[in-house]
């Protein structure tokens, strides 16, 4: 699949993007069973009822018209730092036919752009060793050590 990246932009999830593959597109990620459209629309709904504070940005191919890459972005708001906000990029997948391509990098801008504008201080992630050079060249620095509890 030989493309050329200026075709591709980055946007907001839309309802329609279920029958675009998104859910199979996050299964190349982790772990995703398949969800009904209606189980897809109701969550869709409950992350828009939380306004500017979480966002999904996709990327669709201008020519098949599928969901090639995605991340999301949640706006924590704190007390500390003058009752700062941090963004937290979770969820970041590009198709495995079109990696390479520059994909992660726009939708890893388009959330840290949009952290930056929303007032965050701070941008943070957790990602697996193989991938630290990947957030490298978006900006990122290592810093501390990520732990985690799996309920």
């Amino acid at each position: 699949m030989e493309e050329s990246t200026e075709a591709f932009l980055v946007r907001k999830l839309e309802l329609n993007d279920y029958s675009k593959g998104f859910i199979e597109l996050l299964s190349q990620l982790t772990a995703c069973p398949h969800i009904t459209e209606e189980d897809f629309h109701s969550r869709f709904h409950d992350l828009q009822s939380l306004s500017q504070d979480h966002v999904i940005c996709v990327i669709e191919n201008p020519n098949s018209h599928e969901i090639v890459a995605t991340a999301s972005l949640f706006v924590e708001r704190k007390f500390i730092r003058n009752c700062g906000k941090v963004g937290h990029i979770e969820d970041v997948v590009v198709d495995s036919r079109v990696r390479g391509l520059g994909l992660g990098q726009m939708v890893v801008k388009y959330l840290s752009d949009y952290a930056r504008s929303a007032g965050c201080y701070k941008v943070i992630l957790g990602c697996a060793v193989e991938n630290k050079g990947f957030y490298e060249k978006c900006g990122f620095k290592e810093k501390g050590v990520l732990m985690s509890l799996y309920l």
